[in-house]
């Protein structure tokens, strides 16, 4: 499984924006149901950073074909104060995370 974690920090004037366009994002997710993806996005403690978490078990990103990712990252670099950061990861241990079982 490929696992990436993204950060990045929006204009404060931005923040509403950018959740919304986030949410369009689970909402269109929801409906399409697409196999293999574990997605989760996090609004950190300062208000205007967020992280998102993706892990596939395929080589293409599910992501690619849903609309609302598009329209999310289409103007994601306008919409920031610190562009986005992809780090690949790589899991030692969890617990419950990602459909995980004990």
């Amino acid at each position: 499984m490929k696992t990436v974690v993204v950060r990045y920090k929006v204009k404060p004037d931005r923040v509403a924006e950018n959740e919304e366009l986030v949410r369009a994002v689970y909402e269109e997710l929801h409906r399409a149901q697409p196999d293999g993806l574990h997605y989760a996005t996090f609004r950190l403690d300062d208000g205007v950073s967020f992280m998102h978490v993706s892990a596939t078990e395929a080589d293409e990103n599910p992501l690619t074909r849903i609309e609302a990712f598009a329209r999310f990252t289409e103007s994601i670099r306008e919409r920031c104060d610190d562009p986005p950061v992809v780090t690949a990861v790589e899991e030692i241990g969890s617990y419950r995370v990602f459909g995980s079982t004990p």
